[in-house]
């Protein structure tokens, strides 16, 4: 099973930033980044679905099927999938970030702030979390892997239940670089996994990297704390 949806840019981009470890503030993190700047990308960049932005596909499709002054209530994200847990959890990773400019080559579990996000504290849940090290290789086609993946990432959001993708760029020394995803359920990642612009993009991928790694891990919260960990993953569904 592999999930990953966006390339980060070839190392011939690279550019060394300081403030790289920081997330943009000009940028809305609830909009889809705009995959034809990725190749000059120079900070790392957090998406953040906007899981309270539609309604339930059913009363969607009344209101758009009676009146054209309802059609901005469809979106493809539906309201029936996010339960409180993972609403709390998109909320708290609007301070996501990673620790140090070496999070391509460093453990998940000490690669970001987790813990500095904080949950309510009756709140118990584990989210599947996926991360996807890579190293492109000299000469390899972005432009295809770009427009591929740019179909990719669209038709995950509206599969559902994608909950954060974050990417960074390639280190300036090594090549290497990292993303990932947090899901509310391994389930929804296995069927993202099956759509058609997502194979296509892994077909492409298969030939275009030095190195691809996937590291699958579980995202945990327990009952009576208000922090979260990181947990290798080890089999098994994960969170609902």
């Amino acid at each position: 099973m592999t999930v990953a949806f966006t390339h980060p840019p070839h190392p011939a981009s690279e550019v060394k930033v300081p403030e790289a470890l920081e997330r943009s503030t000009s940028r809305d993190l609830h909009v889809i980044p705009d995959f034809d700047l990725l190749p000059s990308q120079v900070k790392p960049v957090l998406y953040l679905p906007p899981l309270l932005s539609s309604l339930p596909e059913h009363l969607a499709s009344e209101h758009t099927s009676d009146a054209s002054e309802y059609q901005t209530l469809s979106t493809e994200t539906r309201l029936p999938d996010i339960d409180p847990s993972s609403l709390s959890l998109h909320k708290a990773l609007h301070r996501f970030k990673p620790t140090t400019p070496k999070y391509a080559s460093t453990p998940y579990a000490e690669a970001f702030n987790w813990s500095e996000l904080q949950l309510p504290v009756e709140e118990e849940r584990e989210w599947y979390c996926v991360v996807f090290r890579s190293k492109r290789k000299a000469g390899s086609d972005g432009i295809s892997l770009y427009d591929a993946d740019k179909l990719a990432h669209e038709e995950a959001v509206k599969n559902g239940g994608l909950i954060l993708y974050w990417y960074g760029i390639p280190d300036s020394e090594t090549g290497l670089n990292m993303a990932t995803c947090i899901w509310q359920s391994r389930k929804h990642a296995v069927a993202a996994n099956s759509q058609p612009h997502h194979i296509q993009a892994m077909k492409l991928a298969a030939g275009a990297y030095e190195v691809y790694r996937l590291e699958r891990y579980i995202l945990q919260k327990l009952y009576k704390g208000m922090g979260v960990s990181i947990q290798p993953y080890e089999g098994g569904e994960v969170g609902w």
